[in-house]
């Protein structure tokens, strides 16, 4: 399948405000969640698009259409044990392909993009919250579990 990639851009906002609720609702959460998300999450990647602090890549299919995406940020953490000389960890979030184009590799390439890109602002040390369908693809690149647990405070 010929593909190319490019980096996000503030003018796909749409397209990752759309392949996030999607990507939740693949995931089942309920869709009364998402709408409620959908808003506060545009008016948040917003500037962050705008400004870099979210980046990441979007794959096009031969026609020119967006089939798959991820973003990434890099979170402002402490050293530690896992990471010591770097006060910063890199966040994968919202790794997302289009059904059609699915068991084809592009999460897969998608996270090949990522490390690179990771690896060219010298983050060390990068994390990701997984989706059940998307736990074999992590532990497959080299992914482990950690110890994090956590509690809505609502």
């Amino acid at each position: 399948m010929m593909l190319t990639h490019r980096p996000l851009t503030p003018e796909d906002l749409d397209l990752v405000c759309r392949h996030r609720a999607a990507m939740f609702r693949d995931a089942g959460r309920r869709e009364d969640a998402i709408a409620a998300m959908a808003a506060p999450f545009r008016h948040w990647l917003a500037p962050r698009l705008a400004d870099g602090r979210y980046f990441g890549f979007v794959l096009h299919g031969a026609d020119g259409m967006p089939v798959a995406g991820i973003g990434l940020m890099e979170l402002d953490w402490p050293p530690h044990p896992a990471h010591p000389q770097d006060g910063r960890r890199g966040y994968v979030l919202n790794v997302y392909v289009e059904p059609s184009h699915r068991r084809q590799g592009l999460a897969r390439r998608l996270m090949d993009l990522a490390e690179t890109e990771f690896r060219g602002r010298g983050v060390t040390y990068t994390i990701l919250h997984a989706t059940a369908a998307g736990r074999p693809l992590y532990e497959q690149a080299g992914w482990a579990p950690t110890t994090e647990m956590a509690k809505a405070l609502a």
